[in-house]
């Protein structure tokens, strides 16, 4: 059971194969078994899986079972889900259980989906790694001493060692591409503003956005038709209505112009990397699709701009926990000034605190217009890049991230961390969508192709990366540790 993508097991639980409860079961079974070794998950909701489970079952023997009614999978810890605990992988929020749900935990639940628990991640989504999560570093399931990438690792390494079908993940600086990529998996960027942001605990406002991650496209369409959508309790959240994602899936891909960003193809790519990229895009050539090389040109300015705006956000969001309201209070302080300071020192963790630090200085006064204003104006430019190739082009492409996965506590510099992220932070900073798909090997680890397009053309997306995932196998690939206890 736990080989078969969200789409098979749907066929399945028709055909009456097994229940939801016998599926529930057989797959809280073996996260009990193996995510020992992973630590890809932060809480099992045990009785509630198997209450939501029962509900399905029964919605089914009435007929009343939608297209997810039944089917398993897992939410990063944070998404707020009424009555679980949801830490956002901080000591801040260890004891924090949320009294609500986010709009995606409605929209999943409402769809009659099973949540088997809360994933693992970097702290308040702050890392390209998994290593900065208060639980504990995930590790990744192709080779148990490689990083599973962040910050949405724990849910891209349940779902490639097969203890999910799927998981949802965010993304602000490509924090569903990257783990996708690193674990062999299919991750989804939506447009900002295609998924509801409420209840979804914030890092940077204007860059967050949550998507599905699950083995294959067809899955990945499945799961954003249940979650996209207009919601008045966002602001951000535009007001368009949702295509049937999986409807074109199969549209033939004759005529289909793709780009090749000169800038994602120089220094600091890996060749093994790059060649497997290259191979991956001679496929699309195969299946009709024309390919010419374009530029981006202040692509180099992502991660600097993105460095700036990111930490200013976050430390406005962050001031909330302050060790009043909720979250980690420290015990016996002197007076408030102590309470707030020892309360933040205890709860938050070096990454965060030093994102914290960067954001409060570009923010503070004499330093607003030089850091801060000065990067959303390069956004403006970066953006502007891709409108202008996509006047040309349909999709562009290129890798994932610039190498596989790399050595647990290898990249010790945050800045070489950071340029982890080199090709998929421009993405977030201009608002387009963007998915990841796998795309072969190095070694025994994972290679990530990454697919773009302008805003809102995330069915164009997924029927590029469904094609492309009818011509491979790459995504049909299991690691030997999920082989191995199966």
């Amino acid at each position: 059971m736990h080989d078969k993508t969200l789409v098979e097991l749907a066929r399945a639980l028709d055909a009456g194969e097994f229940s939801s409860r016998e599926l529930t079961q057989h797959l809280l079974g073996r996260i009990d078994r193996l995510d020992g070794d992973l630590n890809s998950f932060i809480s099992i909701t045990f009785d509630q899986a198997l209450a939501a489970a029962d509900a399905a079952d029964a919605a089914r023997a009435k007929g009343s079972a939608g297209p997810l009614t039944g089917l398993p999978l897992a939410l990063k810890d944070i998404f707020c889900t009424r009555g679980v605990k949801t830490s956002c992988g901080s000591k801040m929020l260890d004891s924090f259980v949320s009294p609500y749900d986010a709009t995606v935990v409605e929209k999943l639940n409402a769809a009659g989906t099973v949540s088997l628990g809360k994933t693992n991640m970097d702290e308040f989504a702050m890392g390209s790694s998994n290593e900065n999560s208060h639980y504990g570093p995930v590790k990744n399931p192709w080779d148990l001493a490689a990083v599973p990438g962040g910050s949405s690792g724990g849910s891209a390494a349940a779902v490639a060692a097969g203890l999910v079908p799927a998981a949802m993940g965010t993304d602000t600086g490509g924090s569903i591409r990257q783990p996708a990529a690193f674990c062999g998996i299919t991750g989804l960027k939506p447009t900002y503003g295609r998924v509801s942001r409420y209840g979804i605990i914030a890092y940077a406002s204007s860059l967050d956005q949550a998507g599905p991650m699950a083995r294959t496209a067809e899955d990945c369409a499945l799961l954003l038709g249940a979650i996209a959508g207009h919601d008045l309790r966002d602001s951000t959240s535009v007001a368009r209505g949702v295509p049937d994602y999986s409807e074109e899936l199969d549209a033939p891909l004759n005529g289909l112009k793709i780009g090749l960003p000169s800038e994602y193809f120089g220094d600091g790519l890996d060749p093994a990397v790059e060649k497997a990229t290259r191979e991956a895009i001679a496929v699309f050539e195969s299946l009709g699709a024309s390919v010419r090389e374009v530029s981006l040109p202040h692509t180099h300015y992502a991660i600097p701009a993105y460095y700036v705006i990111a930490p200013a956000e976050a430390s406005s969001n962050l001031s909330r926990y302050d060790g009043v309201r909720f979250g980690h209070r420290c015990n016996n302080p002197a007076d408030l000034v102590d309470l707030y300071k020892r309360s933040r020192a205890e709860g938050f963790g070096d990454e965060v605190k030093r994102r914290i630090l960067i954001g409060t200085h570009t923010l503070s006064e004499g330093f607003f217009d030089a850091y801060y204003k000065k990067a959303q104006q390069v956004r403006r430019l970066i953006r502007q890049d891709f409108l202008d190739a996509f006047q040309e082009v349909d999709v562009l492409m290129g890798p994932t991230s610039p190498t596989p996965a790399f050595d647990l506590g290898a990249n010790k510099d945050p800045v070489s961390m950071y340029l982890q992220d080199i090709y998929t932070i421009a993405v977030n900073l201009a608002g387009i969508p963007g998915i990841s798909v796998p795309a072969g090997f190095v070694g025994s680890r994972p290679v990530g192709l990454q697919i773009l397009g302008s805003h809102f053309t995330e069915a164009r997306l997924l029927n590029v990366a469904h094609r492309f995932q009818q011509a491979t196998d790459w995504h049909r690939r299991r690691p030997a540790f999920a082989e191995e206890n199966a």
